[in-house]
């Protein structure tokens, strides 16, 4: 990259369940300004936006038209990035890149969701294949289920392991006050929940959440004169490995395997379990807490329960995980 990007200024919404007071632009709005406030700057300051949300989920097409009342784009560049689930990772790269290639010095990027009347279960059917997936697939949840299922096959996991996960992100949510669910659980509690499709309970998965949220990054050129102390990118990657059902390795995740190896590498870390000080993982639901780590390196395939339940990825362990409680515990 040209130029070295760093991180100057934050903001976001209180999640919630349900945001019936502010439409969508407003929402965007509320996380747009205190993240100008954060880097002390004004709309006037910002070169480029970048958006992105799941917008089949909102039935809105041209989001970055759309949405400018709220985010500010008014007569300035601004582009959406939509990636499903992985819409928020996606924007944070386009930025990285428009500030890093030298295009602009300040970039604002946005990501946000307001799903509460619309049916994204139903919704999240329309990008499958019509013909050979669409019929045989019942919306994200029974696909979770089926890698969870594939894990358990594999190495012997059980339901406990994943309860283990939801758990912890619960409790560490108890920490974030931006969070939606900031009430611990236990166990027993997250196994007699409801069941959604075997191995999966109610409260194994994310809930469906009303946010926002907006991140400035800027170039070495002006970084430290914005920030005292910016966070710097060391690097990033990503991958979208298959596009068909039947191409998926189910108990595993290609695309984390492939991804986070090429990540490892740019930043120069030969033993991310060693090196790294915390993760934040999109991670919606609780067996993708055992699967992905394991995906990632930072422990062998089959080990991440163990590794889990010594206490490992909790606050004070040896590489604490989703600190902000993660998607089980808000998911805009």
């Amino acid at each position: 990259m040209a130029k070295r990007v760093a991180i100057v200024g934050t903001g976001q919404t209180f999640h919630k369940s349900h945001r019936p007071d502010v439409n969508g632009q407003e929402l965007i709005n509320e996380a747009v300004l205190r993240a100008l406030t954060d880097a002390d700057l004004k709309m006037k300051d910002i070169d480029a936006i970048v958006i992105g949300n799941m917008d089949h989920f909102e039935g809105i097409n041209y989001v970055d038209c759309w949405s400018v009342d709220g985010s500010g784009g008014t007569m300035k560049p601004i582009i959406k990035l939509t990636t499903g689930g992985t819409t928020g990772c996606t924007v944070a790269i386009g930025g990285y890149h428009l500030v890093g290639s030298g295009m602009f010095d300040r970039v604002l990027i946005i990501g946000w969701e307001k799903t509460r009347s619309r049916t994204p279960q139903v919704l999240s059917l329309q990008p499958f294949d019509p013909v050979w997936d669409r019929m045989v697939f019942a919306g994200a949840i029974s696909g979770l289920a089926a890698e969870a299922q594939a894990y358990m096959a594999r190495y012997g996991a059980t339901e406990r392991d994943g309860a283990r996960v939801s758990v912890r992100d619960r409790k560490h949510a108890m920490n974030n006050p931006y969070a939606q669910l900031r009430k611990e659980v236990t166990l027993e509690e997250v196994l007699a929940s409801p069941m959604l499709a075997d191995p999966i309970h109610l409260l194994d998965v994310c809930p469906r959440s009303d946010g926002a949220c907006a991140v400035i990054m800027a170039s070495e050129d002006i970084a430290e004169k914005i920030c005292p102390k910016p966070d710097w990118i060391w690097a990033t990657a990503a991958r979208h490995s298959y596009s068909y059902l039947g191409d998926v390795d189910y108990g595993r995740l290609t695309s984390m395997h492939e991804g986070s190896q090429e990540l490892w590498k740019k930043a120069g870390i030969k033993e991310p379990r060693k090196e790294l000080d915390v993760i934040e993982m999109y991670q919606p639901y609780s067996f993708g807490g055992l699967i992905w780590i394991e995906d990632m390196g930072i422990v062998g395939h089959g080990e991440a329960p163990r590794y889990i339940w010594d206490g490992n990825t909790d606050m004070g362990g040896e590489l604490p995980i989703n600190p902000s409680g993660g998607v089980i515990a808000t998911n805009p």
